[in-house]
């Protein structure tokens, strides 16, 4: 409930204070005295759109703040959703500085306009003759059908509220899935592009071996193979210098080595030459065994030279091509393509996969879309009657109502059902769309029948109702009156009324006047006692002077 609100610098208001109670409170006032700028003030904290021309001192700020128990209304999740502190009493409050910019917060957190009007309009419900075009919204007429549905079924085992709860959770699981679906089918797509091309070049570079190729032994061994003639001709004439019969270089030096043996005796430095010759021998030996091995070893292999010449080909036009420094960057490269086509792989199979848990699911939701289907079309006759007592009540004995429920081939918040209102206030008329077939007035009547209606099954916010009186009086007007009092039983109703019969049934009556103060026009709000409210509905029924006849009736109605 509407517990406190303040207003300061708000178009005719200078400074305003007022609390509420929680049953039906009324307000009145002449035409002009300000009872839309409560209207326009109140709209501010819903997220409606500052306008600068609405501050009434633009040298200093405008401020409109709510105070709202909201401990019946279950909106602790929404609260949460947009990380704002969950609290008894929710303070809405909405500045306009005079540059114009605009602040919006809840429960002293600032907020977008977007978030204020989510969590406002689930605060205050303001209904006026512009605010009946939501009679004819189609999310509100299925809202009022499953509200009615919940209701009437909250004791069975299978509730209208568990199985939409069930559909919407599965729902949204089922949006996540083809959502999934749809990017992987596009990265897909954009991969799909790419994967012949990937492909090719992933086989070519798998077919070099790129693991096992040394490039430098493949040189070395390309050099020797491409100059075999000249090794052998060099290696040839190392061995016949080394070994020449009687002549050779190695037998030379023995004979050397034998005689610096024989003189060693007569000197140490012949000693210390006998080793070092000893050691040359040795060495030279050693290297004569080795070359005369590499000589057996080295021949002619063309085919080999061949295969050598096209690997060392292959590798320099692949380095070329991927314009690679080494062979280290062809594998890199290599391994990525791999990389890329297994994830196209692996999407398309993920793809398979999604596909198949998508027709699961909607499958599943299928059954339960008909379950709620059908619980909605066994509850619509009861609904239609319901309303047409009510509609009768209010003047429109001829009036017909008819739930029209359409079970179509997609999912919504709501399951797979299109609901349409029809009606005709007038006797041998077609039913029609609520805005093809009603006039304004008769729109009002049909929305405060549902309002009521809904107050019996649905915890509803505040509801502020704005002048739906209009065109009406008489005995219409005191089932109004009552239908308002029958409602606030259950919700905090508050009513802008210009008819004495509506405005007497009231727990509490407000009177909006507008005064004159140091030059300037000042409304203000102000509570009615007992007598006062005699007097204000006695000048409502009068319309001019007030006379005791009209003392009398006022009190009369106020009884």
């Amino acid at each position: 409930m509407l517990k406190h609100i303040h207003i300061e610098n708000f178009a005719l208001i200078d400074s305003l204070d007022l609390d509420l109670n929680n049953e039906l409170t009324m307000i009145t006032g002449e035409t002009g005295a300000g009872k839309s700028i409560l209207l326009g003030a109140l709209g501010l904290v819903q997220g409606k759109r500052a306008d600068l021309s609405a501050v009434r001192d633009t040298t200093r700020k405008c401020v409109v703040e709510a105070q709202i128990d909201m401990a019946h209304l279950s909106l602790n999740e929404l609260l949460e959703s947009h990380d704002l502190d969950v609290e008894p009493i929710c303070f809405l409050r909405r500045e306009i500085l005079p540059s114009g910019k605009s602040r919006a917060f809840i429960n002293d957190t600032p907020v977008t306009l977007s978030t204020m009007s989510e969590v406002g309009n689930r605060l205050i419900d303001i209904h006026s003759q512009h605010q009946t075009l939501q009679l004819a919204s189609d999310d509100f007429q299925i809202d009022v059908l499953q509200s009615f549905v919940n209701k009437l079924t909250e004791n069975d085992k299978e509730s209208a509220s568990l199985l939409l709860k069930s559909f919407q959770t599965e729902w949204s699981q089922y949006s996540s899935l083809k959502s999934q679906l749809n990017k992987w089918i596009e990265e897909e797509q954009n991969l799909s592009k790419e994967s012949d091309y990937n492909n090719f070049l992933l086989e070519e570079l798998e077919s070099a071996q790129l693991d096992n190729v040394d490039i430098t032994a493949l040189e070395q061994e390309n050099e020797q193979l491409s100059n075999v003639e000249e090794i052998q001709l060099v290696l040839q004439e190392f061995q016949s210098l080394m070994e020449q019969d009687d002549n050779g270089l190695l037998d030379q030096l023995r004979l050397l080595k034998t005689r610096f043996s024989q003189i060693s005796k007569y000197d140490p430095s012949f000693e210390n030459a006998n080793q070092r010759l000893n050691t040359t021998l040795l060495e030279l030996e050693d290297l004569s065994e080795e070359m005369s091995r590499k000589a057996d070893a080295v021949e002619a292999d063309p085919a080999r030279l061949e295969i050598i010449n096209q690997r060392l080909n292959l590798v320099e036009q692949l380095l070329k091509k991927h314009h690679q420094e080494d062979v280290s960057g062809l594998i890199a490269l290599r391994d990525e393509l791999a990389d890329k086509v297994f994830t196209t792989q692996s999407i398309s199979k993920k793809i398979k996969q999604t596909k198949a848990q998508l027709e699961v699911a909607h499958q599943s939701l299928v059954q339960l879309g008909d379950k709620i289907h059908q619980q909605r079309v066994q509850q619509a006759a009861l609904l239609e009657k319901e309303v047409l007592v009510t509609i009768k009540q209010l003047g429109m004995p001829d009036a017909l109502f008819k739930v029209n429920i359409e079970k179509t081939n997609s999912f919504n918040h709501y399951g797979m059902d299109e609901v349409e209102f029809r009606f005709t206030a007038n006797k041998g008329t077609t039913l029609l769309p609520l805005n093809k077939a009603a006039s304004g007035g008769e729109l009002s009547r049909l929305m405060l029948a549902i309002k009521s209606l809904l107050s019996n099954y649905k915890n509803l916010p505040t509801i502020i109702f704005d002048e739906i009186d209009t065109g009406v009086s008489g005995a219409i007007a005191e089932k109004m009156a009552i239908i308002m009092q029958q409602m606030s039983v259950s919700l905090q109703v508050i009513t802008i009324t210009h008819l004495p019969q509506i405005a007497s049934a009231g727990n509490d009556h407000l009177v909006v006047r507008k005064a004159v103060k140091n030059e300037q026009t000042i409304s203000n709000i102000y509570r009615l006692t007992k007598e006062e409210r005699v007097e204000e509905i006695a000048q409502m029924l009068s319309g001019g002077k007030i006379s005791d006849a009209a003392r009398e009736n006022a009190r009369v109605l106020l009884q």
